[in-house]
């Protein structure tokens, strides 16, 4: 018999998880105005650099830092030695993120092999909620997921750098006209993104497992709750994220595991072709 209670957690936990995935996905989009494909590439880099530092150290504190500082890296590299060159060619840079993340995809297998790692979970033990027993690391998911995007709402909205972003993502002539660096300020949101990919996929590989495709559906699931939410808006991806996870759990919980995932490209078909704006708009400006 499926618990409220259990099926409740779920859709609070992933719905936080998936919130963090979407923003870093409609940040880039928000700003620059690009697709990236490649952001299920930095989740998984994020991932086996968690897994590989913890292994190495013993320390998952250690693996947390590597996950960020590497991602961040990793998507430092990715906008600076490719997207800069021709972020005006939408097309383009779709095509070319998508290539990363495939390459990104087989490294992870050379590297790492096929088979799927367990990463060190970030809290050990369970707790009694309503009689149903809750993994530890599962809440502590959720709180630091909503740390992040606490302090992400406050970066953004009360920050000197996040109000440039704000400006950069209305117009980035206007922006220079008063004196911000456009560049700089790209350059910084795609750090930024990176960084909360690469938590995002120690966080997801904590309580599943690390693989070289794994990826791909919070690549999807983001798409779908960006689209939902409404491209670039912060709020909507949050509001999207949570709308997606509770309809995916039903889904997985009352019908079937198969159709994991289903529920997520329906919703996104069909705010294509009721309200293609989303919820929110494409707007990333937040109150």
């Amino acid at each position: 018999m499926v618990s409220a209670i259990s099926v409740a957690a779920d859709v609070l936990m992933l719905g936080a998880l998936y919130s963090l995935i979407a923003i870093g996905f409609t940040l880039i989009f928000g700003v620059g105005g690009v697709l990236n494909l490649a952001h299920g590439g930095i989740i998984t880099v994020g991932a086996y650099s968690a897994y590989a530092v913890e292994a190495a150290s013993g320390s998952i504190v250690a693996g947390a830092i590597a996950a960020a500082v590497v991602s961040a890296a990793f998507a430092l590299a990715l906008y600076r030695g490719l997207i800069s060159k021709i972020r005006h060619n939408p097309v383009t840079v779709l095509i070319l993120t998508l290539v990363v993340a495939i390459i990104t995809e087989q490294a992870a297998l050379v590297v790492f092999g096929g088979q799927e790692l367990v990463v060190r979970q970030l809290l050990e033990g369970t707790v009694t909620v309503f009689g149903e027993s809750i993994q530890r690391n599962r809440i502590l998911v959720f709180v630091l997921s909503w740390v992040l995007i606490g302090g992400l709402f406050y970066f953004v909205n009360r920050t000197r750098t996040g109000k440039a972003i704000l400006a950069t993502s209305m117009s980035d002539k206007g922006a220079a006209l008063v004196g911000i660096d456009s560049e700089y300020v790209y350059t910084y949101t795609w750090v930024l993104a990176g960084a909360l990919a690469g938590l995002a996929g120690l966080f997801l590989a904590s309580f599943q497992t690390a693989s070289p495709l794994m990826g791909r559906n919070p690549l999807l699931l983001s798409f779908a709750i960006v689209v939902l939410g409404g491209l670039g808006s912060i709020r909507g991806s949050v509001i999207g994220a949570y709308l997606i996870s509770f309809l995916d759990q039903i889904t997985i919980r009352f019908i079937s595991e198969r159709l994991a995932g289903v529920s997520a490209l329906i919703v996104l078909v069909l705010v294509l072709l009721i309200r293609p704006k989303g919820l929110f708009g494409r707007e990333l400006v937040e109150e």
